[in-house]
């Protein structure tokens, strides 16, 4: 069984919607730093993807430091990024500008999104 929960949709590409899951997850607590990570072959069994597929999710992931990998161990949470709150803010700059794209599309007002964000911030246990 997974560590963390996903129900894969159509018409999204199938990466991206595991790395997200993944994301949340950890934000979420149900991932915790040291906690290992299921191997490729389990996750593409699990999830019933192609084992390229489930390479790509952890290569990603562990490129954006969600993920450490060391030899006979195998893949674990990684422990937060270090660095000052401007360093972490200026991460988002690009999924920022997509939420600020997307909601301009959709006609919604500064005050609709901070609401969205806020609603979503508290679900997974912001302050």
């Amino acid at each position: 069984m997974l560590p963390f929960s996903i129900e894969l949709k159509q018409g999204l590409p199938v990466a991206e919607q595991i790395l997200f899951a993944v994301k949340r997850a950890v934000v979420a607590g149900q991932l915790r730093p040291g906690d290992k990570f299921p191997s490729v072959r389990v996750l593409s069994q699990e999830l019933r993807i192609n084992p390229n597929t489930a390479h790509k999710v952890v290569a990603a992931l562990v490129a954006e430091g969600v993920l450490v990998t060391t030899p006979a161990v195998g893949s674990v949470v990684a422990e937060p990024v270090a660095g000052s709150r401007r360093e972490r803010a200026a991460l988002l700059g690009a999924e920022v500008e997509r939420l600020v794209v997307e909601a301009k599309k959709l006609g919604l007002s500064l005050d609709e999104v901070k609401d969205g964000v806020s609603e979503h911030w508290r679900r997974l246990g912001g302050e």
